[in-house]
């Protein structure tokens, strides 16, 4: 067979197609990869404003919740100061309206993620969500636990609004022997990084 039917360049040809196939899919998969890119950067960005947006609307009512903290506090007061039965119905009606008047306040902070702090007598001292004004001896609670509640705290959707100020037993004698500046002696009632969010401890009896 004569060789005028194989061209002598067609090798060059197979070659160069080759290298253009090549090239055409390397440019290919790095489109595919710039696309890949460009959509999860676009997601991320809509995460996040998503998650902003939410933050921004879930906290909005966090400093007039803070201002209704006080008429929160005022009605608790007014019924701890109730005066004991007179036979006086309009003295009981009226520290009924007040009762229910608290109840649906605390209701309304329930609906909208506000969650009161008010921790039993007996509970361990939580430096992130309590404030200890004072601390007592000879109380019959574990020594680092709540005895008594001064102030409810509140939270917000897991946001601290206001800790709860609380009165906390104290440790035994000598459990501190080396005293408050001792080496390897940290504040009982700091935070959990020892930055002493439990702020000073008030030792009355």
């Amino acid at each position: 067979m004569s060789d005028e039917n194989f061209p002598a360049d067609e090798p060059e040809a197979m070659d160069d197609d080759a290298a253009e196939l090549a090239a055409a899919r390397a440019e290919a998969a790095g489109l595919k990869e710039q696309v890949l890119r460009y959509a999860a950067d676009a997601e991320n960005t809509r995460r996040r404003a998503e998650r902003e947006a939410n933050d921004a609307r879930a906290y909005a009512i966090q400093k007039f919740a803070k201002d209704l903290l006080a008429v929160a506090d005022n009605l608790a007061r007014a019924l701890a100061a109730q005066p004991v039965d007179t036979g006086d119905t309009a003295a009981k009606n009226f520290v009924v309206g007040v009762e229910m008047t608290e109840k649906e306040l605390q209701a309304a902070f329930e609906r909208n993620g506000l969650k009161r702090i008010d921790p039993a007598k007996g509970d361990k001292f939580d430096p992130h969500l309590h404030q200890a004004m004072m601390e007592q001896a000879g109380s019959d609670v574990a020594p680092g636990c709540v005895i008594q509640v001064f102030q409810p705290g509140y939270e917000l959707l897991g946001r601290l609004v206001r800790p709860a100020m609380v009165v906390v037993a104290a440790k035994a004698p000598g459990a501190n022997a080396g005293g408050p500046d001792a080496p390897g002696t940290a504040n009982p009632y700091g935070g959990a990084d020892g930055d002493g969010s439990g702020g000073a401890v008030d030792t009355r009896a």
